[in-house]
């Protein structure tokens, strides 16, 4: 029934075009047919008659937020998302962490020779759909197909516009001694998921990635006025890494109390069996937020109605400038260092 629905819904004549053809990405009528019909309609509103290699925009704003990231991950689809969701999930939370309003959206697909269009079109409902809960537009964007074999079903680059409409310098140099550091729920949920799904793994729970928009919080937390010193998204490296790059560039010590970090017991019981310390792995819809102390109560209220395990993990001080240090649930102090090598190859 899958495969029926997927016949009469796609855009693209299936029964000739089963999967992707070399010609698909070769400048003429069937990479015009996939662009007219499969992109376009799903994530454009720009006028047909007014098509052209760069979207036009207008932004009032005079200040903005501008970044861009690759997706590479495998498998494509995963518990809790997909290449799709993870590329408009990435771009967002990236404006957000500087406390930006995402926008606009570019995206651009690079597609191996033979991916089932299927597949294809189940990523860019995807995006559609996760475009539209996070509040962006996907405006313009390109299409490669490479030989088959030299690109693992499919990479996507994308870039991100966001307006600021705050006053806040959000970075590490505004960094404070005494500022609290708060974490917006548990670790290490994205990279666990990919890793059960590559390998072939099976828990007694099914572990989902925690990928997710983090605007709407940041918002929120701008909109009532909490005076955000520095956010850091806790992607590749996990939070020990993102909070000593913080550490190092605000040269400003950060201490963490191990206890206070939530870690699920499938996520914490899995990496004892992978051998992996939950600190370090990936996390896509989790961030460290900064704040003097005089905010933190109320921002972790805000916090807390969206995800009850959000937590207070740690201070700013002047001690052991531009190094993390950890107080281990036995009282033991450890230094937290950046990840060194790639624990899990290819999770974003």
């Amino acid at each position: 029934m899958k495969n029926k629905e997927f016949i009469l819904s796609c855009p693209v004549e299936i029964q000739k075009y089963p999967s992707v053809m070399m010609a698909h990405g070769g400048g003429g009528k069937l990479m015009h047919n996939l662009i007219e019909k499969m992109f376009m309609p799903e994530f454009s509103k720009i006028d047909a008659g007014k098509r052209h290699d760069s979207a036009v925009i207008d932004i009032s704003s005079n200040k903005l937020a501008f970044t861009t990231d690759s997706y590479v991950i495998h498998p494509l689809f995963f518990p809790g998302g997909d290449i799709g969701s993870l590329a408009v999930h990435g771009t967002v939370n990236d404006l957000a962490m500087s406390g930006a309003v995402p926008k606009y959206i570019s995206a651009g697909f690079i597609i191996e020779e033979g991916l089932p269009m299927e597949t294809l079109w189940r990523i860019v409902n995807s995006m559609k759909e996760t475009a539209k809960i996070c509040g962006v537009e996907i405006i313009t964007g390109d299409t490669k197909v490479v030989d088959k074999g030299k690109g693992d079903g499919i990479f996507i680059n994308t870039s991100g516009i966001g307006v600021i409409e705050h006053n806040l310098s959000i970075n590490p140099a505004s960094i404070k001694e005494g500022d609290a550091i708060i974490i917006n729920g548990d670790i290490g949920r994205h990279g666990i998921a990919i890793m059960a799904v590559r390998e072939g793994l099976e828990f007694e729970t099914v572990i989902e990635s925690d990928s997710a928009p983090l605007n709407s919080i940041v918002n929120k937390l701008i909109n009532e006025g909490i005076e955000i010193h520095c956010m850091r998204d806790l992607t590749r490296g996990g939070l020990s890494s993102a909070l000593a790059e913080i550490a190092e560039a605000s040269n400003f010590g950060i201490n963490i109390n191990e206890k206070d970090i939530p870690v699920r017991e499938d996520v914490r019981g899995a990496c004892e069996i992978l051998g992996l310390d939950p600190l370090y792995v990936a996390n896509e819809g989790r961030f460290v937020l900064f704040v003097p102390e005089k905010d933190a109560a109320k921002a972790l209220q805000l916090m807390q109605l969206e995800e009850p395990a959000v937590s207070m993990i740690g201070t700013v001080n002047t001690n052991n400038k531009g190094m993390v240090t950890m107080k281990s649930v036995i009282e033991a102090s450890r230094i937290i260092d950046m990840l060194s090598g790639e624990q899990l190859p290819r999770i974003c």
